[in-house]
């Protein structure tokens, strides 16, 4: 425009910047009423959302302010055409990192309801920030007249350069997708591997793996070496799993009454200790005729990997109990020796002692 700047421009400009700033104060007050109210839902997707839009809203109506004020005041084509480009990009900003943190949020809370575990796997949500981040950057690019097409070349060449450079970081970012994508390991599982780490998964990132072992230390695994050893998870396909506890009796004993008695003990565990799985059917399974006892094997219910250290803890204890109540010896092991000429002959070795 040619004319010169008035006073009734710079009133005009102020109302609709003051405008702009009520209304963004007025809908910051309103999402903060709807995030109350969604945070009493079940779904955490709508906790997300409102979050994002208590960032982008109020900057949306900041940015509407200024520009209707840009409008309102006799600029030449020149300025006014980077007051609008610097509005638009302002607003792609807002609006790429709210969408950032609604997608990552979405993604976190699919992530954690599929996998049912308080801990999340953040190589999916770190992949898909970094996705919507870069779509706005390029967006960005272009709305500022640079084009991308020369960019998206260099990088596809570029890439090649890169993937060989980082051999072994892609390695592990693929191993990582894959261990999620299979469902093999989910954060939460407990896990043991043939090198013999064990423990409580915390997290899958792009790069490696997090365990946490029952003496609350961590243990990073790389994702490739997660990939190609031997593991067993004792978390699938179900939680829930039975122990063994190995038992002997004397061969004077009442084999009825001990598993009687057995079969009482388990029950009365499994009903009283947390841990135990109170409708686990008491096995008591007899197998062994050994060299000083009748040996058998007890097998318990538990709720998970961690719940087995107490409960055999506390039937261990309730079974020696009872059984002395009842009568019902557990011999030692024993070993006959035999003096002749004055040499020490060992005629029959038992429970595993080592000679003298």
């Amino acid at each position: 425009m040619n004319r010169s700047l008035t006073l009734d421009d710079l009133v005009l400009a102020g109302i609709t910047l003051a405008a702009g700033l009520v209304l963004a104060f007025l809908s910051r007050m309103l999402l903060r009423w709807l995030a109350g109210h969604a945070e009493r839902t079940r779904w955490s997707g709508d906790d997300v959302i409102v979050d994002a839009l208590r960032s982008v809203v109020p900057w949306a109506a900041i940015a509407g302010g200024a520009a209707a004020a840009a409008a309102a005041l006799p600029l030449t084509r020149t300025v006014r055409h980077h007051v609008d480009q610097f509005l638009q990009v302002w607003l792609i900003l807002v609006v790429t990192v709210s969408a950032a943190r609604v997608i990552a949020g979405l993604v976190r809370s699919v992530t954690q309801s599929r996998s049912g575990v308080a801990g999340s796997a953040t190589i999916f949500v770190n992949i898909t920030r970094v996705l919507v981040l870069a779509i706005g950057f390029l967006v960005v690019l272009q709305t500022l007249g640079i084009s991308i097409a020369p960019l998206l070349t260099a990088l596809g060449v570029g890439g090649l350069a890169v993937a060989l450079a980082l051999q072994d970081t892609l390695a592990n970012l693929f191993a990582g997708v894959h261990i999620l994508a299979s469902k093999t390991v989910q954060p939460g599982d407990y896990i043991r591997l043939s090198s013999g780490e064990e423990g409580y998964v915390v997290d899958i990132n792009w790069r490696q793996t997090t365990v946490r072992q029952l003496s609350n230390n961590l243990v990073v695994v790389p994702n490739g070496q997660l990939a190609k050893s031997n593991m067993t998870n004792f978390t699938r396909p179900e939680q829930q799993l039975t122990v063994l506890v190995q038992v002997g009796v004397s061969y004077d004993a009442d084999l009825d009454q001990v598993e009687r008695v057995t079969a009482e003990v388990v029950a009365e565990t499994m009903t009283e200790i947390t841990g135990a799985v109170p409708d686990h059917e008491p096995a008591i399974r007899f197998h062994t005729f050994g060299d000083s006892r009748i040996g058998f094997t007890v097998i318990l219910g538990v709720g998970e990997f961690s719940d087995q250290y107490r409960v055999k803890h506390e039937f261990i204890k309730r079974l020696h109990r009872r059984y002395r109540e009842e009568g019902i010896s557990i011999p030692a092991p024993t070993r006959t020796v035999a003096l002749q000429q004055g040499a020490v002959v060992i005629p029959q070795q038992r429970a595993g002692q080592d000679l003298p």
